[in-house]
Formats: C-alpha cells, sequence, structure tokens
C-alpha cells in the first residue's frame, strides 16, 4: 500500500469536504465538540484555500486515495500556523499519514519562518493529543467552559434584585 502526503489541490476540494464531514460528524456530542461545531458553524470554502499561500491544506492518499487531511493557516500577526483541522480516516490511521502531515506542517511554519505552531485536540480525543505531542507539541493552556443557560435569561426572570 503506498501512502503519500502531498498539498492538496482544487481537485482534492471534494475530498476535503468528504473528510471534513466526517470529522464534524465524529465530534458531534464528544466533550468540546458541540462547542467547536458553533465556533465553526459550515464545511469550509476549499477551493480558497488551496490557492492561498497562507493557508497550507494538505492530503494524505492510500494508493491514490485521499483518506486524510490537515488544514493550517500561516498568521503572520500571531507569528505560527494554527491547525484548525486534522482527520484521517480509520483505515488511513496507525500507518503514519497524520504523524508525517504533521511534519509537513511544521516544515510549513519554518519555511514561513513564524515562531511556532499550535493545534487544538478536544478533551478526550487521545489519538488527536498523541498525534501532536508525538511532533513535540504540548499543552500550554486549558481552557474550561461551564454552559450557563439560565443566564441567557433577562435577570429579572431568574430573580435577581436590583
Amino acid at each position: 500500500m503506498e501512502e503519500i502526503v502531498r498539498r492538496a489541490e482544487l481537485g482534492d476540494c471534494s475530498e476535503l469536504v468528504r473528510l471534513e464531514t466526517l470529522a464534524r460528524d465524529g465530534i458531534r456530542g464528544v466533550r468540546g465538540g458541540d462547542l467547536r461545531l458553533q465556533e465553526c458553524p459550515t464545511v469550509g470554502d476549499w477551493s480558497s484555500r488551496t490557492d492561498d499561500p497562507n493557508h497550507v491544506v494538505l492530503v494524505g492518499t492510500l494508493d491514490d486515495v485521499v483518506v486524510a487531511m490537515l488544514a493550517m493557516f500561516l498568521s503572520r500577526e500571531k507569528d505560527r500556523g494554527l491547525i484548525s483541522h486534522v482527520y484521517v480516516e480509520a483505515e488511513g490511521r496507525e500507518l503514519g499519514l497524520g504523524d508525517t502531515m504533521v511534519e509537513h506542517a511544521i516544515a510549513a511554519v519554518r519555511a514561513a519562518e513564524l515562531s511556532g505552531i499550535e493545534a487544538v485536540a478536544l478533551p478526550g480525543d487521545r489519538e488527536t493529543k498523541n498525534l501532536f505531542e508525538r511532533a513535540g507539541l504540548t499543552a500550554r493552556r486549558l481552557t474550561v467552559y461551564k454552559a450557563l443557560v439560565a443566564l441567557r435569561e433577562p435577570v429579572e426572570q431568574i430573580g435577581v434584585d436590583e
């Protein structure tokens, strides 16, 4: 089985949409996943990213079939590459495609002369966390959250005296 990681091309856009949709479906109901989906409510416009020099979009293939993707924005303002998407279909896992894509992303950040690379792994998503840690990325902060649905109601309705 031949494994290749390469830059995505315009012709890969339908596969990128398919993989992003699978990734989105996979995080529904996972701790932090629903909030992540609220932050990015729609599937991305991959055609604009594949042609943009500030974006690095990679695909991983097995025997010329796209089974993995990674997307990153090269932020000069933040002086780092920001990985926004990484997904490998089940049949492509444990073969090193994810690791190779992260290595390519790190090389792109170095080539752009940015100071670092950043990515998000949801709580409990040990596979993604381990992928990033194998590449030397470590947690630098934890963001915690608690939904307070009651606070969406007007103050008078939740019994607070003025």
